[in-house]
């Protein structure tokens, strides 16, 4: 193989460019060495997973393979400059799995089944034929965790344990594991940060929502808008009582999941953080147009509230009553679009990602609450359709949108994302990758249970 005669780890990009033509990969050139800038160590550390993942995301799978072959035999020519970078080379005690999870290694100790990992010293591998430099473990099957020499242990999220860097598996929900190199950094002062942030916004929203009730359209003048589901459909008057109280389940639904939940903190920075930015958009919308009252029943007049004074206390009325009808509260004007809506599809999102997907009761429940909450809402006559269409898409949207870009981070390669997002580059900078559902109860011990066993 002509390689050039500079040590492998002084390359610079231009060796790197060499070397992949002279093996026959000069295809890759432009992303591996222009965009990404691959120089020499980052090349003896490059493995599969970097290759199939973002941001190099290379499709061809006979090219990774060979690529991953040619990387091998590059590795083992330089064993020496491996221990000076501090990475431990495994060149021929390399591990394979076949796709049923049997993990075979070279000194032919086997050990059959799911999620049990390799013997001796090398590292373990999965069914993906994923493999990682080092001492870093991979798992195979069900959130199996590996100790530094080899050993397995079954179960869900158990940390490494010997002479591994505390490398665990988890499992996402496609069944695939995946390493974690440390355990999430729950960040308590940024979630304070972002419950801080929600509750400005919501007394923003009173606020602007005693402003709009002001300024309501005189019904006389300015009768309801054509509708076709209010015109279809006659006025429920306990409807929206209905759905408050579907609102209040899904609500009761997720706290539970919040506390039983082993990453609550990161989940509850979430919720803040997409609720404020989604209730500060309605601010926005809700003020700078004033629609028409959409029915005869609602008894809604403007200029009710006269001083500043006035206004601020109602508008600590309606913050401290969160807006439900239920609690006594009752705004007219704040239409475009749907707060109420935006409550319900937010904590059915949140329920249904942040729990394992096998929970269908659970799944079902939450999204039968939610539709279930949304037609009550019209069926009250007191919002506009278009009003819970828009709220319906604009929480689902930015629900997905943030969640996409935390689980790929593909923000960090795209300025844009930083400048345009900076409240998600904050909460989300040091959260890689998805957050796996697991679970642990929240306290050390019940007080039952420490007067059962001591």
């Amino acid at each position: 193989m002509e390689v050039p005669e500079l040590a492998v780890p002084h390359w610079s990009p231009r060796h790197v460019a060499r070397w992949l033509r002279t093996e026959g990969y000069g295809e890759y050139v432009e992303l591996l060495c222009t965009q990404h800038r691959l120089d020499g160590p980052s090349l003896l550390t490059l493995t599969e997973y970097d290759l199939r993942n973002p941001p190099l995301e290379i499709k061809v799978l006979g090219d990774i393979k060979r690529l991953m072959l040619s990387l091998r035999r590059l590795r083992r020519q330089n064993g020496a400059a491996l221990q000076e970078l501090g990475v431990a080379s495994f060149e021929g005690r390399d591990n394979a799995c076949n796709g049923r999870g049997q993990i075979y290694e070279e000194r032919s100790q086997a050990y059959n089944g799911r999620g049990q990992a390799c013997g001796g010293r090398g590292p373990s591998c999965n069914g993906w034929g994923q493999d990682f430099e080092g001492q870093d473990q991979v798992c195979n099957g069900r959130a199996v965790a590996c100790d530094g020499r080899g050993h397995a242990y079954n179960g869900r999220g158990q940390a490494c344990k010997g002479r591994s860097d505390a490398v665990s598996c988890r499992q996402h929900s496609n069944g695939q594991c995946r390493q974690r190199g440390s355990e999430l950094d729950p960040e308590c002062w940024k979630t304070a940060v972002s419950s801080v942030y929600v509750m400005l916004v919501f007394g923003f929203t009173s606020f602007v929502m005693v402003i709009v009730h002001d300024r309501v359209p005189d019904m006389q003048t300015y009768p309801p808008l054509p509708d076709i589901f209010l015109d279809s459909v006659p006025r429920i008057p306990w409807a929206f009582a209905m759905a408050e109280t579907c609102g209040l389940i899904l609500c009761s639904i997720w706290l539970l999941v919040l506390l039983l939940h082993k990453h609550r903190s990161i989940l509850m920075r979430r919720l803040c953080s997409l609720m404020g930015t989604v209730f500060m958009l309605r601010c926005v919308t809700m003020f700078v147009t004033s629609l028409s009252v959409p029915g005869q029943h609602l008894q809604c007049s403007g200029k009710m509230y006269g001083d500043v004074w006035e206004k601020l206390r109602r508008a600590l009325a309606i913050w401290s009553g969160f807006g439900m009808t239920l609690t006594g509260v009752h705004t007219c004007g704040d239409y475009m679009f749907s707060g109420h809506t935006v409550v319900l599809t937010m904590l059915n999102f949140f329920v249904t990602e942040y729990t394992p997907r096998g929970w269908n009761f659970i799944h079902t429940l939450s999204w039968v609450l939610n539709l279930f909450g949304i037609f009550f809402i019209l069926a009250a006559h007191e919002h506009y359709t278009i009003d819970v269409f828009i709220a319906f898409y604009i929480t689902t949207r930015i629900f997905m949108y943030y969640h996409t870009l935390a689980n790929t981070r593909a923000y960090q390669q795209s300025r844009r994302a930083r400048v345009w997002f900076p409240m998600f580059s904050f909460f989300e900078r040091n959260v890689r990758g998805p957050v796996p559902n697991e679970y642990c109860w929240p306290f050390d011990k019940p007080a039952v249970m420490k007067m059962l066993i001591g």
